[in-house]
This record gives C-alpha cells, sequence and structure tokens, in this order.
C-alpha cells in the first residue's frame, strides 16, 4: 500500500488513522497532515513503518511486524471487543475530531457489518468517522456532512442504529426532502452524484454513506 502526505492544507483537523485487516485492502491512501497511527492487530501489516500504536490480541499478526512496533497495547485473546472497537477506544483517549479508518472490504462478512456498525456507535457520536475499506468511502453522518465526490458516483444512504428523520440532501439526482430513513429500507440505495459537492443533512439519527468506488479525502 502507498501511504502520501498531503500539503498546503490552510485548516487541519487533528485526525487518528486506525488500520484495520482484511483482505482487499486499499491500493493507496493519503494519510492527513499530522495524523496519529493506530493498527488494529494485523492493520500494523499495511504500513508499519508509520504506525505509532498497535492494539489488539495479535493472533493474526506476523511477530516480526510487531517487533517494529515501539508502542503496543497487548489484550487477551478471550475479550468483549474486537480489535477495531479497542482501536476506537484508543484513538479517543487521544481527543480527535476524526477518526479515519482504512482497511480491506473482503472477508467474513459478519466482520465487515460489525467494523460497518461500530463506525456509527453512539459512543463515537463526538467524532467525525470516516472510511476507506477496499475501493469504498463511508461517511458517518450526523447532522450534517458535506462530501465530495465524482459526477455520476454511486452513494447510498443507510439509517443505523435506528431511523433517521429529517434527512434532506442536495447536489444528489434522487433529492431527499425532510424524509425519514428506516433500517432495514432500500429508499437510500443507489443514489448518484449530480455534482462535485454533495450535502446530506439529519434533523436525529445517524446514517452511513458509502460510496462504492469513493476516496476518502483529507476532509471528507
Amino acid at each position: 500500500m502507498q501511504l502520501t502526505g498531503l500539503r498546503g492544507k490552510l485548516r487541519v483537523m487533528r485526525t487518528v488513522v486506525i488500520f484495520t485487516g482484511g483482505p482487499d485492502p486499499p491500493t493507496s491512501v493519503t494519510l492527513p497532515p499530522g495524523a496519529t497511527v493506530i493498527a488494529a492487530d494485523s492493520g500494523a501489516e499495511l504500513g508499519p513503518r508509520v504506525v505509532d500504536l498497535a492494539v489488539g490480541d495479535f493472533d493474526s499478526i506476523s511477530a516480526e511486524t510487531l517487533a517494529a512496533i515501539e508502542r503496543v497495547e497487548r489484550h487477551a485473546e478471550a475479550k468483549n471487543a474486537s480489535d477495531l472497537e479497542l482501536a476506537f477506544d484508543a484513538a479517543l483517549r487521544l481527543e480527535p475530531a476524526r477518526i479515519l479508518v482504512v482497511g480491506g472490504a473482503g472477508g467474513r462478512l459478519d466482520h465487515l457489518l460489525g467494523g460497518l456498525l461500530l463506525l456509527a456507535a453512539d459512543a463515537y457520536a463526538g467524532v467525525e468517522v470516516d472510511a476507506q475499506l477496499g475501493a469504498a468511502a463511508v461517511h458517518v453522518v450526523r447532522r450534517q456532512r458535506r462530501l465530495v465526490g465524482e459526477p455520476g458516483e454511486l452513494i447510498s444512504l443507510f439509517a443505523v442504529h435506528g431511523a433517521a428523520s429529517g434527512v434532506v440532501t442536495e447536489g444528489l439526482v434522487y433529492p431527499l426532502c425532510g424524509e425519514t430513513l428506516e433500517p432495514g429500507s432500500s429508499r437510500g440505495l443507489s443514489n448518484i452524484f449530480a455534482a462535485p459537492e454533495a450535502r446530506v443533512s439529519v434533523e436525529g439519527g445517524v446514517l452511513l454513506a458509502i460510496r462504492p468506488s469513493g476516496s476518502v479525502t483529507a476532509e471528507s
């Protein structure tokens, strides 16, 4: 995986990047300037030279990679949280404004679903959360988000952990105007960017905005 930095940004958001494991990781990712990097177990294999802290039970990481990381937070194999959740907890202790998760989009379906639901958990309501999972970009929408994409690019909106009320979109081909999206509904599936920028707002609840072929940027 190619890791690059960003320069010349007027506004720098304090970001923690969490690398997680899984097949089909993104081929490259741009790290925001000054970001702290946490690896959830085998996520360290994606870029061990830039890892500031590794977290997990380390049942799926090579001894060589683990030895190259100075700071390690080891947990028992029999635990009540996934390695990704433990990495989120470690990230919150740094009081970031944003958490960016980078990992694979393949592998076990239960792991993928559990990870997506974790992104939108109430415990992280005070932090802006994004993810680059393989070729897909995922954004957690609470209140309002500005999302950058390509005209014609697909985007789907899903309510999680309860209904999302008062959903309003701008810059999408199929607008939502104060609607309620229920968990399990396909109402927000397969919308399309009509412009390079879209805005999604919600009065209550939380949405996952998934761009199947999108790239997470420094700010969205």
